[in-house]
């Protein structure tokens, strides 16, 4: 055989070859360079979670935008009519502001009210005057009724009509005048906000809540009077309120105040006829 021939091959580089393997030492002391990479996350990252990780700046808004290139169609017009969000300003507000708008009601010749919503107005108070007002009215209406039947020995009957009448009047009025209103002032080229409108007549029904509980005194003429300086007090303050922005409107300005005035008379008629009147 030619094993004669062969010479070793020491440790070096021989191209094309693969070098061998030295042997390793039983210690081994690694150094580390220092390195200039940048820790994550910044300690200088936006967000509002405290802490060492804390998200980016629009990680709010993650969820509260479409996502550029995709088919999640904007939000805009009288499509956002239709969402939560386009009615949360509206509630936004706490307690002493509600307290102050309703003191406000009841002091009706200030005519301050316009000017202290006119930044802020809120569809909470309307909405929980209503709501309260529907209560009260079907809640004494058949408390009275009971102990009138009562007195005179008459079988009594809960009369559920009291219920849905009593929200179809104060929802309807509370809305449909406001917008007839809006309406007309548009049309005279005095626009006022519908919004502002709605939050003017909502607080303006909160002085029928203490004249229902009065209601309850057995006098005819004592809930004429109470019916009757209730819608005065009604009438003075959405009118009075109403009255600097609407003479804009030119000379037709007094009869549209005169026009709010008696329409706000009107519903304490109503309420006097249908809700303060306890027939047997």
């Amino acid at each position: 055989m030619m094993s004669g021939n062969y010479t070793s091959i020491g440790n070096q580089n021989v191209g094309g070859s693969v070098p061998a393997v030295a042997d390793a030492p039983a210690h081994v002391a690694v150094k580390f360079a220092d390195s200039s990479l940048q820790t994550f996350p910044p300690s200088g990252a936006q967000g509002k979670i405290s802490g060492a990780a804390r998200p980016p700046r629009d990680a709010d808004d993650s969820f509260g935008k479409p996502v550029a290139g995709s088919d999640e169609p904007q939000q805009s017009g009288w499509f956002r009519s239709f969402t939560i969000a386009a009615y949360k300003p509206y509630f936004d507000v706490d307690t002493s502001d509600v307290l102050e708008r309703i003191k406000d009601s009841l002091l009706p010749f200030n005519g301050s009210f316009s000017e202290k919503t006119a930044n802020n107005p809120d569809l909470y108070g309307p909405f929980w005057i209503c709501t309260t007002l529907i209560f009260v009215a079907a809640s004494i209406g058949t408390f009275v009724t009971y102990i009138a039947h009562k007195v005179q020995k008459k079988e009594w009957d809960y009369d559920i009509n009291m219920m849905t009448w009593s929200a179809g009047l104060f929802y309807g009025y509370v809305s449909i005048v406001p917008l007839a209103l809006y309406l007309i002032l548009k049309y005279f080229s005095a626009p006022s906000g519908f919004v502002h409108l709605l939050c003017l007549y909502g607080y303006s029904l909160f002085v029928f809540i203490p004249a229902m509980c009065l209601s309850v005194i057995p006098q005819e003429i004592v809930r004429w009077v109470v019916a009757g300086v209730a819608g005065l007090m009604s009438a003075s303050f959405v009118a009075l309120n109403l009255r600097n922005h609407i003479k804009s409107a030119g000379e037709r300005w007094l009869l549209i105040v005169a026009g709010i005035f008696l329409l706000q008379l009107a519903l304490a008629l109503v309420l006097k006829i249908y809700l303060f009147t306890i027939s047997v």
